[in-house]
């Protein structure tokens, strides 16, 4: 079944991936555990490069469709293998939200450095990918689970920090300026004078561009990425959208007002 699910993420253009014990993650979300209704022994983790090129006022993540749909998709995979080998196992997918610390489970794994921008830091994709995983209740023998290791970190060169729009990385702000993108309602003066200063209409790759790690970024093999991107957005391209696109959009969680908001904040110069 390992070797199975190592071809599986293969075709899919992934390749770094690792089987844990449940016991050996850090679990964060007891609340995550409790919903999915069984108690978890093996975790397969895995991460999803996704540079396919810069955005102009988007995050690079956000050029592409959301990255969710493919986490889900992968997932999808996953579960279908492990069941075909066991029809009765439990098993659930995750991306983002899970009940594990993700980075941690990455970094003792061996698929990462976890950087001081709070990133994992991959030694062929850097910093530009995602970290997907599902935990099942079959027991990590049966995977030949992986030996976990100490966590690694980066070398805290300090670029990151010095890049920082809000300074929050160097603990002298409170909040981030992918942050103040992604909220609702009005912005201060102040938020909305850093968006037009870095013109960045959602999200923030400061700490990622100024990092040694990602100083030649690789390019994904995974077709997800490279399809129906958007390097720059504005109200044209938005307005063209109808709900079933716009909601396959990274930045659709915060609805059009939202977006519709941070376009009108970098074209007011």
């Amino acid at each position: 079944m390992r070797e199975k699910i190592k071809e599986y993420l293969l075709s899919q253009g992934i390749e770094f991936h690792s089987v844990l014990s449940y016991s050996d993650c850090r679990e964060i979300n007891s609340r995550l555990v409790d919903r999915q209704g069984f108690e978890p022994s093996t975790v397969v983790i895995y991460l999803l490069p996704y540079y396919a090129g810069d955005g102009i006022n988007l995050s690079r993540y956000a050029t592409s469709l959301d990255y969710h749909l493919e986490i889900e998709e992968i997932n999808r995979g996953l579960e279908r293998i492990i069941k075909e080998f066991y029809p009765d196992a439990n098993v659930k997918g995750y991306g983002d939200h899970s009940p594990i610390d993700e980075r941690h489970a990455a970094s003792v794994s061996g698929l990462g450095m976890i950087g001081d921008n709070g990133l994992i830091i991959n030694e062929k994709y850097g910093s530009f990918v995602f970290i997907g995983d599902i935990v099942t209740d079959i027991s990590p023998s049966v995977f030949n689970a992986d030996v976990p290791k100490s966590p690694s970190y980066c070398e805290h060169c300090g670029r990151c920090k010095r890049a920082c729009p809000t300074k929050i990385l160097s603990g002298e702000g409170d909040t981030c300026l992918s942050e103040i993108t992604q909220r609702k309602g009005e912005l201060s003066d102040n938020e909305k004078a850093l968006m037009r200063k870095y013109n960045t209409l959602w999200g923030c790759d400061e700490c990622q561009s100024s990092c040694p790690h990602n100083a030649a970024p690789k390019k994904t093999p995974v077709k997800f990425f490279h399809c129906d991107r958007i390097e720059h957005l504005d109200r044209e391209i938005l307005d063209s959208m109808d709900d079933e696109s716009f909601n396959k959009r990274a930045f659709a969680w915060r609805k059009r007002k939202t977006v519709e908001r941070n376009i009108d904040i970098l074209n007011d110069k």
